[in-house]
């Protein structure tokens, strides 16, 4: 039986959520009962550990200029160690508003214009904001689909890696939207030929404590000195207890050169003053909540693939081994991206991220936010064959 509250959904429509504002501007006769799957944040009530534990911090302090304390340093250390077998120095921190806020500065701390950036996509869309926006240029290598799943195209990424323009690899680990955790023996694969090649590795493992059972994660953090001082690893508690408008990373540089070009360029030296000590009890009171919310989101998988495979075969679902992020392909309905992003908007009444955005290899796919209740899953799947079902398209996907 579960501890915490994982059926509740908290209404957000015109309280400043990017996800629900969004859905109502492309839909705005929307039912009232519908929950979007868009943005990566949960639609799951927090933890009440941090919810008390704010309440309390907010009656006995002042809201001031706030840096971080030794009690903060060593919270996240020992979750890091704990929870992923990497033991960061107090020194390596740089606290910088969010990971991609983080990935922006660094890339404009190691790079010049004119540079490149490499990828692998279908990936997170603001790596390509962040490079372009710093007047560097985008280098993309595809990841090959291979079942259920996607591989890395070793031969493509080190010839890429090999340009002499190319000054840096944007790593997602565990990768969005394709939901693959890379094994030990790829991640040291990639840090070869990035040490190699002299490219800089931004690894960007935000979405570390979401691991689905059967699969180990491993961090870019466990690996040796010399792989080590050639990246910069980019986590935040954001993803894991759903603290995204708190802004607040833990970004590790081991070499202190990299680590003081960036901290040259910052300016403001400090997070947000909630976001700190919500990131301190997220990391020592809130276990349990995380070993819960695993559950929910590891039932919402099975659900979606039991549905796919009795309903909608041909709708092909992705193995989701880490993120809550679920990736499905739906060409087999054999609409265009723009047309398929219709259908599931205007008629079936879904909100997903639509997976042109990730890249050319995400058209005509799906990535659905599945932290959320299972009951809001079901609605939607239901809502969604339905929709099928009146469009005379699920004798095609059976």
């Amino acid at each position: 039986m579960m501890q915490y509250d994982f059926e509740t959904v908290v209404k957000r429509k015109n309280i400043g959520s990017h996800k629900w504002d969004q859905m109502i501007k492309i839909n705005s006769n929307i039912e009232d009962s519908i929950v979007p799957f868009s943005m990566a944040d949960m639609e799951l009530k927090n933890a009440p550990e941090i919810v008390e534990g704010l309440k309390d911090y907010l009656d006995n302090t002042i809201l001031g200029y706030t840096g971080a304390t030794d009690t903060y340093y060593d919270s996240v250390i020992h979750w890091m160690e704990s929870k992923h077998h990497f033991s960061p120095k107090k020194e390596w921190f740089v606290e910088v508003a969010g990971v991609v806020p983080a990935l922006r500065q660094m890339i404009a701390a190691f790079t010049e214009p004119g540079d490149a950036v490499l990828i692998m996509t279908p990936v997170y869309y603001p790596f390509k904001m962040v490079i372009e926006s710093n007047q560097c240029n985008v280098v993309a290598t595809e990841l090959i689909k291979k079942n259920n799943t996607y591989d890395i195209n070793f031969n493509d990424f080190e010839e890429k890696a090999k340009k002499e323009e190319v000054k840096l690899l944007v790593l997602c680990s565990p990768h969005n939207p394709i939901g693959r955790i890379w094994t030990k023996e790829e991640l040291l694969r990639i840090s070869e030929i990035c040490l190699d090649n002299g490219v800089f590795i931004l690894a960007d493992e935000i979405h570390f404590d979401i691991i689905l059972p059967g699969y180990q994660f491993v961090s870019m953090g466990t690996f040796d000195d010399k792989y080590l001082n050639n990246c910069a690893i980019c986590t935040a508690p954001s993803k894991t207890f759903n603290l995204a408008g708190f802004q607040t990373s833990n970004i590790f540089i081991s070499n202190k050169d990299m680590r003081d070009k960036v901290e040259s360029a910052k300016g403001y030296h400090s997070l947000n003053i909630m976001g700190y000590k919500a990131c301190e009890i997220a990391y020592t009171k809130c276990d349990k909540w995380l070993e819960e919310l695993l559950v929910v989101i590891d039932t919402n998988k099975k659900y979606i693939e039991d549905f796919m495979a009795s309903k909608l075969p041909k709708i092909k679902v992705f193995e989701l081994q880490g993120t809550y992020l679920q990736w499905l392909d739906f060409n087999a309905i054999g609409m265009d991206c723009k047309e398929l992003e219709n259908f599931m908007q205007q008629e079936a009444q879904i909100f997903f991220d639509e997976g042109y955005i990730f890249g050319e290899g995400g058209c005509g796919f799906e990535r659905i936010n599945i932290a959320c209740p299972t009951w809001v899953i079901r609605e939607a799947m239901d809502r969604l064959y339905t929709a099928l079902l009146r469009a005379g398209k699920t004798l095609n996907l059976q």
